[in-house]
């Protein structure tokens, strides 16, 4: 039996509501056949778009296909790039009817990380849904479909169902209440505290969550379970899970006298606090190999916990 995909069917790097129109992911090939082929940055937390003119006709979209899963598979041009779909997994073949493209890929798909997986999911369907033939791509995996954590079908995919930031724009602003979690005076347990705050829309809430615990409490008896110095390398959220990726340093700026699981559970806590999450999972540079600290395992999914809040709560009001 395989490994089940611990993601679904959308990745949410950041929620946005710029439409990938502004970056060419949803735009169909120019007149010249130039599209554009997904690849990977080398950290593997995003997917980069590289420009490529296809050879092949319009007419034989097979053979259109053909070429930009090859091209998937080959080494980028920009050499601060990676390909796409790793060595170890093949791509076994593929077939277009009414508007959509079945790829199938081995059995070594299943062994791909989380961050992995997703990323070479988004990159797939961005690039061959830019074919005018082509609107929704379907995976299988020796010609099974794909399935996910649950064992539910994956199904089809279209480039709408992947959204990356796509920079700096600053859209409307919102209005928002988060509640957090901070450590109590002792260092032992958490309080929750609720926060409105004024934000971008271009910004993901399970990002800017995160933020504000680095921010820390203000004007309170509670203390920061993050330290300013926290470095947040991505976040993104499949399946109602939220994927953190801190920065390998994470375990040497926690406090020493914050226990482990206060730490933990002020992030988990505060994030399954939101309506898109029910559980968390932290990487340290990319890797969930090892523990957090001594006792919670990065490989491990944590939900809410109740047992580690206090009854106390407080309300601050943040205008950004």
């Amino acid at each position: 039996m395989y490994r089940r995909l611990d993601v679904k069917r959308i990745i949410i790097f950041v929620l946005t509501a710029v439409i990938l129109l502004s970056m060419g992911g949803c735009t169909k090939k120019k007149a010249d056949n130039t599209v554009e082929v997904f690849c990977l940055n080398m950290d593997v937390t995003s997917s980069v778009p590289e420009s490529y003119v296809l050879r092949s006709k319009n007419s034989d979209v097979d053979k259109q296909v053909d070429e930009l899963l090859g091209r998937l598979q080959d080494k980028p041009e920009d050499s601060r790039l990676r390909k796409a779909i790793p060595d170890e997994v093949s791509v076994r073949g593929h077939d277009e009817k009414n508007y959509n493209c079945t790829v199938d890929f081995s059995k070594e798909y299943y062994d791909l990380t989380a961050a992995q997986e997703v990323l070479l999911r988004a990159s797939v369907v961005r690039t061959l849904t830019q074919l005018d033939s082509i609107s929704y791509v379907t995976f299988t995996v020796n010609s099974i479909p794909l399935v996910d954590s649950d064992d539910e079908i994956v199904g089809s995919m279209g480039a709408d169902d992947f959204v990356e930031n796509p920079g700096e724009q600053i859209n409307t602003s919102v209005k928002e209440t988060l509640t957090l979690y901070f450590a109590d005076k002792d260092g032992t347990g958490l309080e929750k505290q609720t926060r409105v705050i004024h934000y971008s829309s271009n910004i993901a809430l399970e990002k800017l969550v995160v933020e504000q615990l680095i921010e820390g409490p203000k004007g309170s008896k509670l203390k920061a379970t993050l330290p300013g110095t926290t470095k947040l390398i991505n976040v993104s959220v499949a399946d109602r899970i939220c994927y953190l990726n801190f920065d390998s340093s994470f375990r040497n700026t926690i406090d020493n006298k914050l226990t482990e699981d206060v730490v933990l559970y002020s992030i988990v806590n505060s994030l399954t606090s939101l309506p898109t999450v029910d559980k968390v999972q932290i990487s340290l540079d990319g890797e969930n190999d090892g523990m957090l600290l001594y006792n919670y395992k990065l490989s491990d999914m944590y939900e809410f916990n109740k047992d580690i809040v206090d009854s106390n709560d407080s309300t601050e009001k943040t205008e950004k």
